[in-house]
């Protein structure tokens, strides 16, 4: 059912005269909503390593929550941030993001021990030992169970391997695995890289069958665990292990290292993989090894710089948005207070003016193509009824064969050829009428039977090439437009039989976004521009004019004739 618009419009207008001015304050359940929505956006885009979009989303939610003073979620977001920097490796502006986190994480132990931890990774890349040791030990400090304090203990042994501290990473590592806690699957993942570098701190102090037994062990664990990314590792430390026994066992691990690494698309691990397989074969057996480790090594260095440079630019267009946004917001408040009496008449006035012209001009629209339409239908009824009455005529030609048959004798031949004459014009007769003017399938099978019906003009004489006819997205054209070209294009057929002579008829369908267009030419005898009405195609261009088309004729007298024909979809 209709609704009448000019109701809609006075409904409106007294809902637009009674509404009370406000400030455009965001609500603050809607402004959580939309906090959270970023918040989730980003977590999806993390975990697919979009961290572009990931950071971006991240840095969006921090700056609403900040409006909420909401400290878990500003503080988590923080965390997240830094941890996207430190893995694009962005250090140092992973450390200035963790440290805007600070003043939010009193009362959750949990996320400070993140935060130190992730404080500790970064100096621990950045080869600032001491420090990352520091940050490490208050992580554990802040951890309230053991689980919690193995991840930093972990990191501190890895550091006192970096320095060459053997004896008190191993001290460390061996305290770990002493302690017997329950891994599940996460934790085996622990334990694994615990182990890992424990044998790694054996080896390196000299201890090599522990090492080995260690590194080896670890190794079986993370591929039992499917740990492709903790396997990385352990290839690397089996071939730095082998690089100083057996050079062969030592590339062979260098090789499922970088493997690996590639297929996880780990850089810093594929470079420290290819440079034990340069230290372990000479450059000049293979050089396409010191190539690739170049050619990485390059890539990452830019790849780095751009993040770096993308993480600041978010940052610093989120805070300047911010402060714009409040500005305008101030400004918004001071202009509304000071001028809502003034402008309020103003408004109402111009917004019903404006609304009553859109509602005027709809509904010219709308009742000039709902007359259009009607007429169409009327003109497509009328033909299906010609058709029938036509057909049916026909049935005096039927009755009159029949006593022919009845009154002659058919066992004569001039009388049995006379029959077949009649019924084969009958038949001829009936055939063409109801194919000019039946009713057109504009289903699924429009573009099949469309072609189907062109085809039907191909004869020993004439050769009709149809192109592009598939081109057409005819499931998005309205039926009304796809019976009109059905039936403009058997007319134009019609008239090509009747009058060109032509022996060639190509038919070029193109379609656009908002048009399709029909090519037609023959090389027939063409006919004079000013009698092509009396050629009966004026029905045609009628048909085009309804639908809102257009249609130019292109003819000379022996020149063959064209037709170009431009409908909207």
């Amino acid at each position: 059912m209709l609704r009448s618009p000019f109701l809609f419009l006075l409904s409106f207008l007294f809902f637009f005269s009674c509404k009370e001015e406000k400030t455009d304050i965001i609500k603050p359940n809607k402004l959580k909503e939309e906090a959270t929505e970023l918040r989730d956006k980003a977590l999806v885009a993390f975990q697919d390593k979009k961290y572009n979009s990931a950071f971006y989303y991240f840095n969006k939610s921090k700056i609403l929550f900040e409006s909420l003073k909401d400290s878990a979620n500003i503080t988590f977001s923080c965390i997240q941030m830094g941890q996207i920097q430190q893995i694009n490796g962005d250090y140092y502006g992973s450390k200035e993001t963790l440290t805007e986190a600070l003043p939010f994480i009193k009362g959750n132990d949990n996320y400070g021990v993140a935060i130190n931890n992730l404080f500790g990774i970064a100096d621990k890349e950045l080869s600032l030992y001491e420090d990352a040791i520091l940050y490490y030990d208050q992580a554990v400090k802040d951890a309230k169970d053991p689980l919690s304090k193995q991840s930093p203990l972990n990191n501190i042994a890895a550091v006192y391997i970096k320095q060459k501290k053997y004896n008190k990473a191993i001290a460390i590592l061996k305290g770990i695995l002493n302690k017997k806690l329950a891994y599940d699957t996460p934790y085996l993942k622990s334990k694994a890289r615990v182990m890992d570098n424990l044998g790694f701190a054996y080896f390196k102090n000299r201890q090599y069958e522990k090492g080995l037994q260690l590194l080896n062990d670890a190794l079986a664990l993370r591929l039992e665990l499917d740990d492709r990314y903790g396997s990385i590792e352990s290839y690397l430390h089996l071939a730095d292990y082998y690089s100083k026994f057996d050079l062969e066992k030592s590339n062979e691990f260098a090789t499922n290292a970088y493997k690996t690494a590639t297929k996880l698309n780990s850089v810093d691990e594929r470079l420290e993989a290819l440079s034990f397989l340069i230290s372990n074969v000479a450059p000049t057996k293979n050089p396409s090894y010191a190539q690739k480790y170049i050619l990485i090594n390059d890539s990452i260095i830019n790849i780095r710089n751009n993040f770096k440079n993308k993480f600041a630019k978010i940052k610093y267009d989120s805070k300047k948005e911010k402060d714009e946004n409040q500005k305008l917001r101030l400004e918004r408040v001071e202009n509304q207070l000071s001028l809502q009496e003034a402008k309020y008449q103003k408004i109402v006035s111009l917004l019903g003016i404006v609304f009553l012209v859109i509602v005027i001009v709809i509904l010219i629209r709308y009742y000039r193509n709902r007359s259009r339409i009607q007429e169409i239908k009327v003109a497509y009824n009328t033909e299906i009824r010609i058709a029938k009455d036509i057909h049916d005529e026909l049935a005096n030609d039927v009755f009159h064969a029949i006593t022919y048959t009845q009154t002659q004798s058919l066992a004569r031949d001039n009388i049995k050829e006379n029959l077949i004459q009649k019924l084969d014009n009958i038949y001829s007769r009936v055939r063409g009428i109801s194919r000019e003017n039946n009713t057109v399938d504009t289903g699924t099978n429009y573009a099949r039977n469309l072609r189907e019906m062109l085809s039907t003009y191909n004869t020993k004489n004439t050769n009709v090439i149809i192109n592009g006819i598939e081109k057409v997205n005819w499931d998005s054209t309205d039926e009304l437009k796809k019976v009109a070209i059905h039936r403009l294009l058997q007319e134009l057929m019609v008239n090509m039989k009747k009058h060109s002579q032509a022996a060639l008829v190509v038919l070029k369908f193109d379609n656009s976004t908002k048009y399709i267009v029909i090519d037609y030419a023959d090389n027939g005898v063409g006919c004079n521009p000013k009698k092509i009405n009396k050629n009966g195609l004026q029905n045609m261009e009628n048909r085009i004019l309804a639908i809102r088309g257009t249609v130019i004729f292109d003819t000379e007298p022996n020149k063959g004739f064209k037709v170009k024909i431009t409908l909207p979809k």
